[in-house]
């Protein structure tokens, strides 16, 4: 069985951030402090609520105000970077926290503390809050990040204004109106990191869920720019794509009345079990003379908890197809649970998709 996240937090993650604490403050008490993050709670708490928590403990071990308790923070980075912490570690994302936490009246330290913290670890679920209470303001600093020295900080002035961040909280008005966004994706749609692209590609999928008439002009703008900028805005799209948006089929050169048709699709067995693999094989025809430009997909259509299906769509290739010709495909699919999907028994569907067109399905059967 794969190990618990929550338990990231562990002896080892521990000693590291201790000595870094003695270290770092006056009089520091070792014993103590585990003794609070040990608390009779601890082994119920999700990675979440412990991060939280580990917030908390550190706060009651800082002296004086925020603002001097965030240079101690200061200090803390600095010793566990001296120790060989490497930056991103998921398990120093309670230092995000603590800002989130005792920050919000103190929005100047906030905003410098972010800036230093985000090149240590992704501060980009805990500015939202920031985001709700200051709008204008962050938005405005979030700007001026985007042109940062440091990539990490540039990707973090995108990624942190995501209107459906996943695992982040809701920013409705961003949702609503995503304007004080683009400026910001303007600044990094060339930038030099992919890692940042790959957060504007992002947040432009966030905001095609909306306004897809905002992305597809934003995307026809951008278009031709360069290399990289192209498969930035292909990837920003990816949503609109699969929904087969025909502005946004017609940008990519992609028709939605499509000239082929799928023949001889095949499943491995009518009946698989939880954890099995679907195997299914079939034939994409293309009978005109001239050559196509085809998005080939498949959809599962998964019974849910409900008793009611729901359908997934998974991205096979998208070629340029000549004409007269036969192409045969085979895939496997997976029905192993995951933490991002449950399977339940019933009656299930495979489809194979062109173009957005559904083309031909087998029915098959999941079983416990």
């Amino acid at each position: 069985m794969a190990e618990l996240l929550k338990n990231i937090y562990n002896t080892r993650f521990f000693d590291t951030l201790t000595g870094a604490l003695e270290q770092s403050l006056a009089e520091f008490d070792k014993m103590l402090f585990m003794a609070c993050v040990y608390d009779e709670l601890w082994e119920d708490r999700e990675l979440k609520q412990r991060m939280k928590h580990i917030a908390s403990v550190l706060e009651s071990f800082l002296q004086n105000d925020y603002e001097h308790k965030i240079r101690a923070v200061f200090n803390i980075i600095a010793a566990l970077r001296s120790s060989g912490v490497q930056e991103n570690s998921l398990e120093y994302m309670f230092l995000p926290e603590f800002i989130e936490m005792y920050g919000l009246d103190h929005f100047e330290v906030s905003m410098e503390a972010i800036e230093l913290v985000t090149q240590f670890t992704s501060c980009e679920f805990d500015i939202r809050p920031y985001i709700k209470r200051y709008p204008a303001e962050v938005m405005d600093r979030m700007q001026q990040w985007s042109l940062h020295p440091s990539h990490l900080v540039r990707r973090f002035a995108s990624e942190g204004c995501r209107p459906r961040l996943p695992w982040a909280m809701a920013l409705p008005d961003l949702k609503t109106d995503p304007s004080p966004i683009l400026p910001i994706l303007e600044n990094l749609k060339t930038d030099p990191s992919e890692f940042v692209r790959r957060s504007v590609a992002n947040n432009l999928n966030d905001i095609a869920k909306d306004h897809p008439d905002t992305v597809i002009a934003i995307a026809r703008k951008w278009k031709g720019s360069s290399l990289e900028t192209d498969r930035l805005i292909k990837h920003g799209c990816r949503s609109l794509l699969k929904q087969a948006h025909a502005d946004t089929l017609d940008l990519f050169g992609l028709s939605g009345t499509v000239k082929c048709s799928v023949q001889n699709l095949k499943i491995n067995r009518q009946t698989i079990k939880e954890g099995d693999h679907l195997e299914f094989s079939f034939e994409l025809l293309h009978a005109e003379s001239s050559a196509l430009k085809l998005r080939v997909e498949y959809a599962i259509y998964y019974m849910k908890a409900n008793g009611k299906p729901a359908r997934k769509l998974f991205k096979i290739t998208e070629n340029t197809y000549q004409g007269e010709s036969v192409y045969r495909f085979i895939r496997r699919q997976s029905f192993k649970n995951m933490t991002t999907r449950k399977h339940y028994p019933g009656n299930h569907k495979v489809a194979v998709v062109i173009n957005g067109n559904e083309l031909a399905e087998h029915n098959f059967t999941l079983e416990s």
